[in-house]
């Protein structure tokens, strides 16, 4: 099979590589559609990935192809797949809260991904889909997770105006969510007039260009003076971490998304907002995958058939396997707009 081979960073190669072999509860997933995370870039051309070599892409769907003796029965399925592989044995995997496990594998990082033709998963990890749903939507699942994820940590069931600083995929994802649990007012904070532009498609009007205004008081202005009720980071931005405490109305909730690129910093005067208005800052790490609990996979999924949250117009760039390191680089010098970048097979 083909496969794009990360070596270190900025060494990413396109290699022949055997198929995967299978253990007895692992498949073989035939990848139709990976989505490029914002998180791959960085770890693409200047981090590395936590175990060297490995093939990154951890956003996908697919055909399983083959599987093991103990899976069999997933052969010809089309799914989904949850990156995030817990130990089943720590206090978190106990606990049926695998998001935390303390000793986690990753698909895409800590072992091989979906920048290659195939992928071998633990079938714990797969969730089957609607022969209706695409590919390309189903590749969204992922992202769209981790938004819902952000949300219920947060506790945003009750909130009625929410305000998302970053306007990314997460972060338009994170915006549909908050419509879908009733909130009244939604703000989109961005950088670029095409991420106005996509916000008004997905039918959010209070879109705020941090590089025209405040955004913080512009926000604290449309709520009448009190603030939203929660805001959240989902750009990993210090800058965007300061606005939602800003933003925030006494008592509100802040929960943090973003993968932050570099340390996070916040002023003495910042930090003293979070005391005096008494706000609840919560972070929020990946999605829940939970076959006996809450499930975000199992919601997001139900919402992409649906039609409740639309996944494809998020999808702005689609490129073959061959053209991944093209695509990439394209997102990284950040010359042109991209929203939710696909590689199809």
């Amino acid at each position: 099979m083909k496969a794009w081979v990360l070596h270190g960073a900025n060494d990413l190669r396109l290699e022949q590589r055997p198929l995967p072999a299978l253990a007895d509860a692992e498949a073989l997933v035939r990848v139709k559609a990976a989505g490029v995370c914002g998180s791959d870039i960085p770890r693409i051309f200047e981090t590395g990935a936590h175990t060297l070599p490995v093939v990154p892409g951890h956003e996908f769907a697919g055909v399983v192809a083959d599987a093991g003796r103990a899976c069999s029965d997933r052969i010809g399925k089309r799914v989904g797949v949850f990156p995030l592989i817990p130990c089943m044995r720590c206090d978190s995997c106990a606990r049926g809260r695998y998001e935390t496990c303390s000793t986690y594998d990753y698909i895409g990082s800590r072992r091989d991904g979906a920048f290659a033709e195939y992928v071998a998963v633990p079938a714990w990890n797969l969730i089957e889909l609607p022969d209706t749903m695409p590919f390309d939507a189903a590749a969204l699942l992922e992202p769209a997770a981790v938004a819902l994820h952000a949300l219920r940590a947060a506790g945003a069931e009750n909130a009625e105006s929410v305000a998302i600083f970053g306007a990314g995929p997460v972060g338009l994802f994170a915006a549909g969510w908050a419509r879908i649990s009733g909130a009244k007012k939604v703000f989109l904070v961005g950088t670029r007039a095409e991420q106005a532009e996509k916000a008004r498609l997905l039918g959010f009007s209070d879109f705020l260009d941090i590089n025209e205004r405040d955004a913080a008081e512009r926000i604290r202005a449309l709520t009448g003076g009190a603030g939203a009720d929660l805001c959240a980071d989902a750009a990993g931005d210090p800058r965007a971490v300061s606005d939602c405490i800003r933003a925030a109305r006494p008592g509100g909730l802040v929960v943090l998304i973003g993968n932050p690129r570099a340390d996070m910093r916040i002023g003495k005067d910042t930090y003293q907002k979070i005391l005096r208005k008494q706000l609840r800052v919560c972070g929020s790490w990946n999605s829940r995958f939970n076959r006996e609990a809450e499930n975000d996979w199992t919601e997001t999924l139900a919402a992409f058939d649906g039609g409740a949250l639309r996944p494809e117009t998020l999808i702005s760039h689609r490129f073959p396997l061959a053209d991944l390191a093209r695509a990439a680089e394209r997102m990284r010098a950040r010359k042109e707009y991209f929203c939710k970048v696909l590689i199809c097979g």
